[in-house]
């Protein structure tokens, strides 16, 4: 994937709503719906990165059908506060072609290629429930993915750069704000949760072995480390983005 400047301009506008407070928390039937596609959403996303073609058509199907039920229920009428927003129905509609085109893929074998078109709907309900002033965990998640990929994508060609190092420490500085983000931001019900603290414990270390080796300007070990920032992500999204 790459970074465009339109997609930081909105991921630092959505980190600086998340941390102000501004945003409504969710209490309405189409977040509701939402959250409740997001758990088989997530799943495509997983099954799409692994080798089995079966499991991710299984997978892709389910969350597909998982949203079809908001788009039958809500894309012509939809509830407060989404009923104001004129680009709702034109959001429904592009997340249904987004799985379209994943299934069409998966049923090809190309997983990495649907994987990747599966993430445009992470993006989609991001910017819905940002329009419409609406936060869940999920938006906080995907602030840290967003600057995740900013060091994943870029990070080589950051440290390549005059004073490289400095460029990817306050990077990383970012990171590591938005990682103790998730853990404040944490509905209870997830915070007395063993698994959920262990995996967050698992995205803090990989982040604090990046600004360690950054600290010790190793930059071989600062590319190792950045290198490793996906995987503990990855297993905490799944189960709890």
């Amino acid at each position: 994937m790459t970074t465009s400047i339109s997609f930081k301009i909105k991921t630092l506008a959505l980190a600086v709503s998340l941390s102000t407070g501004t945003l409504a928390l969710a209490a309405d039937p189409v977040t509701d719906l939402m959250q409740a596609a997001n758990g088989p959403y997530r799943m495509a996303l997983y099954k799409t990165n692994s080798k089995s073609q079966d499991e991710a058509l299984r997978a892709v199907t389910q969350a597909q059908e998982t949203w079809a039920k908001l788009a039958t229920q809500y894309s012509a009428k939809p509830a407060a506060p989404y009923d104001r927003d004129p680009a709702f129905a034109a959001s429904v509609s592009e997340v249904n072609q987004v799985y379209e085109q994943a299934l069409k893929q998966v049923k090809a074998g190309e997983l990495t290629a649907a994987h990747n078109t599966l993430e445009r709907v992470r993006d989609v309900m991001a910017d819905m429930r940002l329009r419409n002033n609406v936060v869940v965990f999920s938006d906080h998640m995907n602030a840290y993915h967003s600057q995740m990929e900013v060091i994943l994508i870029h990070g080589a060609e950051t440290l390549a750069q005059p004073k490289g190092l400095l460029l990817l420490t306050a990077q990383t500085g970012a990171l590591n704000y938005l990682a103790k983000q998730l853990e404040e931001q944490a509905p209870a019900n997830l915070k007395t949760n063993p698994e959920f603290d262990g995996l967050l414990k698992a995205v803090n270390q990989s982040v604090s072995k990046l600004e360690a080796a950054l600290l010790n300007q190793d930059t071989a070990a600062a590319k190792e480390a950045a290198s490793k920032l996906k995987g503990p992500y990855s297993k905490l999204f799944a189960k709890f983005g």
